[in-house]
């Protein structure tokens, strides 16, 4: 495992614009959201800015997040979900879904879109949108993602890692689980894998 750290985290890229987000507590830069710890994970998490909720299948990731939280920080570790979405709408959804872990807006930036996760319309029909190093292949503007940063003795920030697609998986606690039992994931004759997926709130109705 320490090997493939090593590897994987070869080639620090430095961050040096000066993205701005919209938190609960007012603007903070993306130095300000590592809050006194040294490495920060951030979960880019599908919510448009015209979109009325979140993405349901962000929304089953998102369900494994509060829980890690604190255990996370006694590693170092600060988390946080950033979505396109305004404040007021993540909030809203967040009290709905009864989750805790840190939500901000990147609304005002082009924080995602520097990260590969969310794509201009034109991007798309001009078919130059990239996700996880190759061509997207999707119609998608949202792609879910994670991205690491740390921050060293100066203060700078570097982008250490980012993992896209099925790389994601590793953080879902309900797909760790079903793949204990016999029928795994159950997802065929589903029209796609995620197609059984709901809001949490939502099975049943």
């Amino acid at each position: 495992m320490r090997a493939r750290r090593a590897l994987r985290w070869l080639r620090w890229l430095r961050v040096t614009e000066p993205y701005t987000f919209d938190t609960p507590d007012g603007a903070k830069t993306l130095s300000e959201l590592f809050e006194g710890h040294s490495q920060l994970i951030v979960y880019h998490f599908m919510f448009a800015p015209e979109w009325v909720v979140g993405c349901k299948s962000c929304s089953f990731w998102a369900d494994s997040f509060n829980g890690a939280v604190e255990h996370l920080a006694q590693r170092d570790v600060r988390f946080t979900a950033v979505s396109r979405s305004p404040l007021p709408r993540l909030q809203a959804f967040q009290r709905r879904m009864g989750w805790t872990f840190s939500w901000v807006s990147s609304q005002a930036s082009r924080f995602n879109f520097d990260f590969n996760v969310p794509f201009r319309l034109e991007t798309l029909a001009s078919g130059e949108a990239v996700c996880n190093h190759g061509p997207l292949g999707e119609s998608n503007t949202e792609m879910p993602a994670f991205s690491a940063f740390a921050k060293d003795a100066r203060g700078d920030v570097f982008h250490t890692y980012g993992t896209y697609g099925r790389g994601i998986e590793a953080a879902n606690a309900a797909y760790r689980l079903l793949d204990f039992v016999p029928k795994g994931r159950d997802e065929d004759g589903l029209s796609f894998s995620m197609s059984g997926v709901r809001l949490r709130d939502s099975y049943g109705r």
